[in-house]
């Protein structure tokens, strides 16, 4: 019993002392990214391979992006993030990577900004500055990571902890089952949601349409001012 506590209080000694990583790394998100200017975030699968449409919609989207302004901020590693990432590049932006070490599939890809390119160690620090310093987000096809950032945008939109943003899913046919589950289940059936809350979702089916949803939302709405 002994060992047990003195192990536990050792946890909690350790615990506090990350605070410290945890702070240094906000601290150094919060400086580069301030700097870049208006982003939008593209999120989507790290298992995409560079032979599926999505991944050219991916590159598309974010080519289109970049040449109307806006920096492109992703993941930073595979699959559609390096769609995103290379499309940024090819229209003439900002090209953000915000990378994460996992035990698997994460290494940061070679279309990133050597200038933009972050490193974090935590989820949620790393969460923050995809919110924080987006315009608008564009979600393609993905798997629970993607499916995270996606609710993680519409719950602080519905809390109103951040100024409404486009979010634009591209995809119908990947997506539709979800939002109609949405609709049906968490709306109609349990009142979960309020039938304004779906006016957050844009689902479209090509990168033009993502395009353009961003750019008919801010004929009527000001950038945020997160930079």
């Amino acid at each position: 019993m002994n060992k047990i506590v003195k192990d536990w209080n050792e946890i909690k000694i350790n615990d506090s002392w990350a605070i410290f990583k945890i702070l240094a790394e906000f601290v150094d998100g919060y400086e580069r990214m301030a700097r870049i200017g208006p982003c939008v975030s593209v999120f989507g699968s790290a298992r995409t391979q560079a032979d599926n449409p999505y991944y050219e919609m991916g590159v598309e989207v974010s080519r289109l992006l970049a040449e109307g302004g806006y920096g492109v901020i992703t993941g930073g590693g595979p699959g559609i993030m390096e769609a995103g990432n290379k499309g940024a590049q090819e229209g003439g932006g900002k090209s953000v990577g915000l990378n994460i070490d996992l035990p698997f599939e994460q290494n940061h890809n070679q279309y990133i900004d050597p200038e933009h390119n972050l490193e974090f160690d935590y989820f949620f620090v790393r969460k923050v500055m995809f919110v924080k310093y987006a315009q608008g987000f564009v979600v393609l096809p993905g798997g629970f990571g993607t499916l995270d950032e996606f609710f993680e945008a519409l719950t602080l939109m519905q809390t109103k902890k951040i100024n409404r943003r486009p979010v634009v899913l591209i995809g119908k046919k990947y997506w539709e089952g979800l939002i109609e589950w949405i609709k049906s289940a968490m709306l109609e059936q349990e009142n979960n949601i309020s039938a304004g809350d779906l006016d957050y979702i844009t689902l479209v089916d090509t990168p033009q349409e993502a395009y353009d949803a961003i750019e008919d939302f801010y004929k009527s709405h000001q950038l945020s001012p997160n930079f």
